[in-house]
């Protein structure tokens, strides 16, 4: 028998990858043959619903190509497909633990290949795929549908955000966790939540509940994942939004010197063009306004309430089946929520009594949460007998240098915050460690005995007390703090920032050739342009201060937001300076009250510009150090200071910290000495000169040599030719060569970088 040749078209239309193409390009006239396989689709599809774990390996593979090539060109032919999505999704969810490897991601990226035609929406896809993730046993599926339902997500609120299907998707994960807290299906809400705050897909509070949900739950991987969140879940998303914003950085200066040098092509010219755009792209971005991202702690609605759950739940439950180290996870936890929102829970700081001694293993991380417990609305009695723990079981002639160094530390941490909590008497004996001869116990003493200088210098001995402190008691400026008392409201150095604008004032003055001081004789015209007729005339007895005030338009306002607005409180010094015969607490008395006066007036009759805080600011840190340290030593401690106001409210005190001056007491073996001199020297097999170091670095930066460095390198038999010609030029030559030289030199090299 003759074998029958085939067609070149038959065997295009037996393709289905071809016929695909053809479809995508002429519906029409291809709609036959499209009904033709989805007639096989519907056949292979009935058999293999009649027995799925006994279906044949040809025939799984025909059904699963059957199935990609009806979902690519199922939006070609929407009145055929109709039910095409619904036969899916039966599929996967009722047979989804027998289903084929392959054939099962084949249906899933079917149905998210729909989503992307619009043909079926977000929310069937997710009600569709996410009980199948937490119900399935394969761990593959789990990645697999995990992936898929946190990439929708994403696509859904790509452009704007979707907060239908957000709350929808919340609602869901809400129930898992909420219906059955001994489940472990609630991870899977955990993960996503946490994975959709990082990306800033969901910052509104109730992704918040679903994770204080999480973290209440029996379940101990899912309390521990809810508790993770609130402890690291904004660090993660200051991270990956860092990472973005400095991924894709284009040296431009770096592209704009090559092109001058090299040769110029269109290759080039486009590489300068996509570096532009891709510069303006980011700057754009950088200029828009920067979304609210509030922190998960702000967001809880009863941060009393859920701290309290947590504490009574995982660490005074004795049924608790969490380990130390997550106990001290929820520890950290409460306590910040204490700390922050300054909540009061009085069990809690005697659950810190057995923990406090040095034997305890990570003992310092129990410190830290003492102290971050601790705010100024703690009674000063609940607090006392913890510092007198603390200072007994690591602060002592017999204990280790490091020990006693973490225990100040703490103590003093726990000082800032509540300074009532230290009595007289030990504080005195704490502040005598100043004078040991370890460095790290010396600098927490101090650290100590300069906090109460400042808060309570009434508590320490005379001598202790410094010239400010003794000078501030004497004069009635520094009072005794007292429990529950809450300063009044006032802007702190405002008086600084007052002097500086006097001093701004005055100078620009000179400059234009007036007198410093402004004199009564000056024209009125002078004084409408300046700013400070904005403020309030307090003096002014005018009859429209009870109406309506008339406003000229004709006149131009100018709002300045510069640093040399000034105001002069002329009134507040005549009528409050005292008079020349009062002598000691009187003159203290009245200037305080002067002082006062003018501090009210400039904060309540002017509007500080951002320049106007970030120069409050400055003046505040140098008045600071300035009056405490000599002038060798005011720059390093301004970047100290520097640091310490960088550090927010919300950051967390961690253990680290606590031990931050005991590597000052630690004293490096002689293995660590060897160790840290390799570490300096690096690769001993290497040795380079400090030029080649030089040019190594400059060529990691893409830095080119100099022309002295290339003509070192040039071949020695391209330099003969120009060594005999130099040996044969006459004087008039040399002297020709030499002007024009010094000429070239003159206009910057051949290029004239210097102009002419």
């Amino acid at each position: 028998m003759v074998k029958r040749k085939v067609a070149a078209l038959e065997k295009v239309d037996a393709n289905l990858t071809n016929l695909q193409y053809k479809i995508r390009r002429d519906p029409t006239s291809y709609e036959n043959d499209f009904l033709s396989q989805f007639g096989q689709y519907a056949t292979q599809r009935e058999l293999f619903l009649q027995a799925p774990s006994s279906a044949t390996e040809a025939g799984v593979v025909s059904f699963r190509d059957l199935v990609d090539f009806v979902s690519h060109v199922a939006d070609c032919y929407p009145q055929h497909t109709r039910q095409f999505p619904q036969d899916l999704m039966h599929i996967l969810s009722t047979h989804h633990p027998e289903l084929e490897p392959d054939l099962r991601e084949k249906i899933v990226g079917s149905l998210v290949l729909l989503r992307r035609k619009n043909i079926i929406d977000s929310s069937t896809l997710l009600h569709t795929l996410f009980p199948i993730l937490v119900s399935t046993p394969s761990k593959s599926l789990r990645a697999l549908l995990f992936q898929k339902i946190l990439s929708d997500l994403r696509t859904s609120n790509r452009n704007a955000t979707n907060h239908r299907l957000n709350r929808t998707i919340q609602t869901i994960l809400y129930n898992i966790l909420s219906s059955d807290r001994a489940s472990s299906k609630g991870i899977w809400a955990v993960k996503l939540t946490r994975e959709l705050w990082k990306r800033q897909i969901w910052t509104e509070s109730k992704a918040v509940d679903i994770m204080k949900e999480a973290a209440l739950a029996d379940n101990e991987k899912v309390a521990v994942g809810g508790i993770r969140f609130f402890l690291g879940g904004d660090k993660e998303r200051e991270k990956i939004e860092d990472d973005t914003s400095d991924e894709e950085r284009v040296d431009m200066a770096k592209i704009k010197h090559q092109i001058t040098i090299n040769k110029k092509n269109h290759k080039r010219a486009r590489m300068l063009d996509n570096a532009v755009a891709t510069v303006k792209k980011k700057e754009k971005k950088r200029k828009q306004p920067h979304p609210l991202n509030f922190s998960a702690f702000h967001l809880l609605h009863d941060p009393q309430g859920f701290a309290e759950a947590l504490f009574s739940k995982h660490l005074q439950n004795p049924r608790s089946k969490l380990n130390l180290e997550q106990k001290l996870q929820v520890l950290q936890l409460v306590s910040r929520l204490v700390g922050l929102h300054k909540l009061t829970i009085m069990s809690l700081y005697s659950y810190f009594i057995k923990y406090l001694t040095p034997r305890q293993p990570s003992v310092t991380s129990f410190l830290a949460s003492l102290a971050q417990a601790t705010h100024n609305l703690v009674p000063p009695d609940v607090l006392e007998p913890l510092v007198q723990k603390i200072a007994n079981e690591f602060v002592s002639e017999a204990a280790a240098s490091e020990v006693a160094s973490a225990g100040l530390n703490a103590i003093r941490e726990i000082c800032v915050r509540q300074p009532l909590a230290m009595n007289d008497t030990l504080l005195q004996d704490l502040v005598m460690y100043r004078k040991s001869k370890d460095k790290g116990v010396m600098m927490a003493a101090k650290g100590l005995l300069s906090l109460y200088r400042e808060v309570g210098a009434e508590m320490l001995r005379k001598k202790d007390r410094g010239k400010e402190a003794a000078m501030g008691l004497r004069s009635g400026q520094r009072k005794e703090q007292r429990f529950g008392e809450d300063p009044a409201g006032k802007i702190e150095g405002i008086e600084l920032l007052e002097k500086w604008k006097e001093e701004e004032r005055q100078r620009q003055r000179l400059e234009k050739g007036l007198p410093a001081e402004r004199g009564s004789d000056e024209s009125e015209e002078d004084q409408e342009d300046d700013p400070d007729d904005w403020e309030v005339d307090e003096t002014n007895d005018s009859d429209d201060s009870q109406g309506w005030i008339n406003v000229e338009s004709d006149k131009e306002i100018d709002i300045s937001d510069s640093d040399d607005e000034k105001r002069i409180i002329k009134k507040a010094k005549l009528d409050l300076s005292p008079s020349n015969g009062d002598e000691g607490k009187e003159n203290l008395v009245g200037s305080a009250a002067t002082a006062e006066q003018k501090l009210s007036n400039l904060a309540t009759t002017r509007i500080l510009t951002p320049a106007d805080l970030a120069k409050l600011q400055e003046l505040r840190l140098s008045a600071s150090i300035n009056s405490a340290l000599p002038a060798s030593q005011r720059k390093r401690a301004a970047q100290a200071a520097a640091a310490l106001q960088a550090r927010h409210a919300d950051d967390p005190l961690t253990a680290a910290e606590i031990e931050g001056l005991a590597s000052f007491s630690k004293k490096a073996t002689k293995e660590e000495k060897i160790a840290l001199a390799k570490a300096g020297k690096g690769d001993e097999s290497v040795r380079q000169s400090t030029q080649a170091k030089r040019k190594e670095k400059k060529e990691a930066a893409g830095k080119s040599t100099t022309n002295r460095e290339k003509a070192r390198k040039k071949n020695f038999l391209m330099t003969l030719g120009k060594g005999k010609q130099k040996g044969k030029r006459s004087l008039v030559e040399r002297g020709r060569v030499l002007k024009a030289h010094v000429e070239r030199s003159k206009r910057g090299g051949k290029r004239g970088n210097r102009g002419k």
